[in-house]
């Protein structure tokens, strides 16, 4: 069953490594059978706090999308996400 993660960037610490961030976190996708769906597009929050931003990646199952976040490759990308920015992070099964 198809996995979503969302995640929801509330504030920007440090824009040099959300650059760094932006640079490696797409190339570790390669392999991994991952589908973006929404990437920082036009937004409105119509309820809670505002958010700077959305990316709404699909996966086909949850334990895929586990494997893609917890890679090499995407651990040592977000490393760089974690001193950038404040995010919420969140993996839903579809239905």
């Amino acid at each position: 069953m198809a996995a979503y993660l969302i995640f929801q960037r509330d504030t920007t610490k440090d824009p040099e490594e959300m650059k760094t961030y932006a640079g490696l976190a797409g190339p570790s996708m390669a392999g991994h059978a991952a589908t973006p769906h929404v990437v920082y597009g036009k937004h409105e929050v119509l309820e809670g706090p505002d958010v700077e931003g959305v990316v709404v990646v699909s996966f086909p199952t949850m334990e895929e999308a586990k494997a893609w976040y917890d890679s090499p490759a995407y651990t040592a990308a977000r490393a760089h996400r974690f001193k950038g920015s404040d995010y919420r992070v969140v993996l839903v099964q579809g239905i």
